[in-house]
């Protein structure tokens, strides 16, 4: 067994329950530094706006606190994730380091560089973010799975590692050099800018309190018949900390494998999507800003529909409800999502990237893998087997919230508007719709259906 001092850099795992990383580090023979490094590259490249990076400010000190009950601290530094671990690393005589391996294009490069600086300190942990690593599942002659279908069945048979304990001791080294304080670490992420009102609080206790009462409450139970319906609100919420890595997906798929009921397995589908994702977007790491499939669009821009859709101001209340949930919650329904995206991308036939820029910019549970390629099943450019369906937001209206509940409740200036009669407002009497302050339709949705299908040549 190794001897002396093991960095646990964390990275999408802040979390002490089920974390391979934080687990391997400890049982090194010798002291443990928990680090978390505040990497100016990603803070650069705009992935910690202001919702994440207030949530992830609760994941740091909710970590910390947990840490400093088994001995530990978390050590908090701000730089280049790299040159930081390599410099303590060598500060500290030699540490080994242990990471979750990374699916992007930036993980699978600060990988590469952590391998190139440190040869065999470095171990790289892999199925901490999913519950099947990407590559293990793959087809006959090929490096991933494109059809969601053929990888879900595999994926249900798949092995799976036992969820871990967390640590019941820590110890700490001699630190060569002092870290951020939590405070000053919260004041450089407050800095992103002021999150959104709505925003859920981040951290491992939230995440666990959320698993507990969404598998043990018997809530998972109703999740096959009200995953869709948009004002029950019966999805698991449990998106953000997945993202964060302050819950282990394998753990929550070991607990709904033991529910063994319907609604059990239906979230473990949603699970599997996940983990689907990722294995695409490690092997495809231009799928972050390029088609997975191109239909050789020819994107239009117009920056007016393109601000109405953002601010829900697109005269359809489905869509515009979904858009304000997002803005004023940092998060929104799933249904809501595809709706949205639909309507953008091909009510509007805007660009789908520039849909998945607003996203990533206020979801707190804005995943590269999952945001940019579930905006590409839907716009057609990705592993959809129909590329060309388009989601009708008055039918989805009238399937997944009949009496326009949902709409009122984030249309405020649709709140008095009775029944049904909410998705189609520029139906009511003229005398009605003056009283309203909300907007005509952008665009006729028969004209806009044909306008899309002349763009794919259908």
């Amino acid at each position: 067994m190794p001897t002396g001092v093991s960095i646990a850099l964390l990275t999408c795992d802040l979390r002490v329950h089920d974390n391979p990383v934080l687990h391997a580090a400890a049982r090194d023979d010798g002291p443990t530094v928990p680090l978390f490094v505040l990497d100016d590259a990603i803070r650069e490249a705009g992935f910690v706006p202001p919702n994440r990076a207030a949530f992830l400010a609760d994941c740091l000190e909710d970590l910390d606190r947990s840490l400093r009950d088994r001995g530990g601290a978390l050590l908090l530094l701000q730089g280049d994730a790299v040159e930081r671990t390599v410099r303590l690393a060598e500060a500290l005589g030699g540490a080994r380091v242990h990471v979750a391996e990374g699916f992007s294009g930036f993980g699978q490069h600060r990988e590469q560089r952590l391998r190139a600086l440190l040869g065999d300190r470095l171990t790289v942990h892999q199925a901490v973010a999913t519950t099947v690593a990407p590559g293990a599942l793959l087809p006959a002659g090929r490096d991933h799975y494109a059809v969601f279908g053929a990888y879900h069945r595999r994926w249900l048979l798949a092995e799976r590692r036992k969820p871990l304990l967390a640590p019941r001791k820590l110890t700490l080294p001699q630190l060569p050099f002092t870290g951020l304080t939590m405070a000053a670490a919260r004041d450089r992420l407050a800095a992103a800018g002021k999150p959104a009102p709505g925003l859920m609080a981040g951290g491992e206790g939230q995440a666990r309190q959320r698993l507990r009462r969404w598998l043990g409450s018997g809530a998972v139970d109703d999740y096959p018949t009200l995953q869709d319906d948009l004002n029950a609100d019966g999805t698991s919420r449990l998106s953000p900390y997945l993202h964060f890595g302050c819950l282990s997906a394998t753990e929550a798929a070991h607990r709904a494998t033991r529910e063994g009921s319907p609604g059990a397995a239906a979230f473990l589908r949603q699970l599997a999507w996940r983990d689907f994702h990722h294995q695409l977007l490690a092997a495809r790491p231009d799928c972050a800003h390029g088609d997975y499939r191109s239909r050789q669009d020819h994107w239009r821009e117009d920056p007016a529909e393109l601000d109405a859709w953002r601010n829900g101001r697109t005269g359809y209340p489905l869509v515009d409800a979904g858009m304000r949930q997002l803005l004023h919650e940092g998060w929104m329904h799933n249904r809501a999502r595809m709706v949205t995206a639909s309507f953008l991308s091909k009510t509007l036939y805007l660009d789908w990237r520039s849909g998945a820029e607003h996203f990533l910019r206020h979801l707190v549970d804005g995943d590269l893998a999952n945001n940019q390629l579930n905006w590409q099943w839907v716009a057609g450019t990705g592993t959809d087997t129909r590329p060309n369906r388009v989601l009708n937001p008055l039918r989805q209206a009238e399937r997944f919230d009949p009496q326009g509940e949902y709409v009122r409740r984030w249309v405020p200036e649709l709140a008095d508007v009775p029944g049904a009669a909410v998705h189609r407002p520029w139906q009511l009497p003229a005398a009605d719709r003056a009283r309203l302050d909300y907007p005509e339709p952008l665009v006729a949705l028969d004209e806009s259906l044909a306008r899309f299908r002349r763009a794919r040549g259908l």
